[in-house]
């Protein structure tokens, strides 16, 4: 009996594995579509200010041509005769002919030819806005198809992961069952009295021992931890609850957002006074607003399965240096706060 405990364990084992790895596959493709929708976005704001300076080029260029045209004018009131000093002046095909014949001419003082010199470099500028903001679009463009298809890519795995997590969840289910009715009776054979009562209650005090460390977050079962998985970059640590369980700030913070997040459905955001930011995932409805301040302990959230999400859990992150900008593994920054995941996120 004691061989079969341990097969259906192992079983156990694989296909909480399998579980693992379809969450943090589904995360992954999330994760790729969040960064696809951050480059656009800095994409488009990059394509608006090369718009702009390439507006403002035109009309530096215009005045410039203004300027030149009033120069004609001064040359020709001058006394010059419009048919070999203005009228040379006006024909000229650009700024640079027209301060070689204005040179020619003797018809041009300091002023007059620094404002011609003034259009030429307008024109240039010019120039070089135009070809930086057709760039600029061209990057935008490709931005735009790139996050298309990685939101399509990241919803296409959703729905893949869903369907393995699914399929190994019901397998899961049964062989736990499994499991439970082996260990009854390797008690049993013991000669354990009433082996159903302690092997529940054994059971019990187990996940009340794994949610020890985590409930001051979250009272909930670690399902992964941060790193790669299966070929995919998990950046976060997933702990497993059911909709509805408290979520709590682990420090004193300020919230940064709060609301829908793309990947995560809804997420909030919060820095902290060491300047991390901590990022809750996959929630089921949050309890604070941007710019709101929390303490450590306070309510934030509570657990969910939206988003990229193969099953309820939350989807813990620490960002350091700026949002998205250093996402480090969350156990030593959570442990510093009381805070321990255990198992092999320790």
């Amino acid at each position: 009996m004691t061989a079969e405990v341990e097969r259906i364990s192992e079983m156990v084992s694989a296909a909480e594995d399998d579980l693992e790895k379809f969450t943090v596959e589904a995360e992954a493709a999330a994760d790729a579509s969040r960064a696809a929708k951050a480059a656009f976005a800095d994409a488009e704001a990059k394509a608006a200010a090369a718009a702009a300076q390439l507006e403002s080029a035109r009309a530096a260029v215009d005045q410039a041509q203004d300027d030149a045209a009033a120069l004609g004018r001064e040359a020709f009131m001058g006394g010059a005769s419009p048919t070999d000093s203005a009228a040379a002046l006006l024909d000229a095909a650009g700024p640079a002919e027209m301060l070689e014949r204005a040179a020619t001419l003797d018809l041009l003082g300091e002023d007059r030819a620094e404002r011609l010199a003034m259009l030429q470099s307008m024109r240039g500028t010019e120039e070089r806005a135009d070809r930086e903001a057709r760039a600029a679009v061209a990057e935008r463009d490709a931005a735009v198809r790139a996050s298309v298809e990685a939101e399509a890519a990241a919803e296409v795995q959703l729905q893949a992961s869903k369907q393995a997590y699914d399929a190994v969840a019901a397998q899961k289910l049964s062989l736990d069952q499994q499991l439970r009715d082996a260990e009854i009776e390797l008690l049993a054979a013991r000669g354990v009295a009433n082996p159903s009562a302690v092997r529940d209650q054994e059971q019990r005090a187990e996940i009340a021992q794994a949610r020890a460390g985590t409930a001051a977050l979250v009272a909930g079962r670690v399902t992964s931890c941060y790193g790669s998985r299966s070929g995919a970059m998990h950046n976060g640590v997933d702990i497993a609850a059911p909709i509805g369980t408290p979520i709590y700030a682990p420090a004193a913070g300020v919230v940064l957002d709060a609301g829908p997040a793309s990947g995560f459905g809804l997420a909030v955001y919060v820095q902290h006074a060491d300047g991390t930011i901590t990022v809750y995932g996959h929630i089921n409805q949050y309890f604070v607003q941007a710019g709101q301040a929390v303490a450590a302990g306070q309510q934030i959230a509570e657990v969910g399965n939206r988003g990229q999400s193969t099953g309820p859990h939350l989807h813990i992150e620490t960002h350091q240096g700026g949002l998205y900008q250093n996402r480090a593994n969350p156990v030593p920054w959570l442990g510093a706060r009381g805070i321990t995941l255990g198992g092999s996120c320790g």
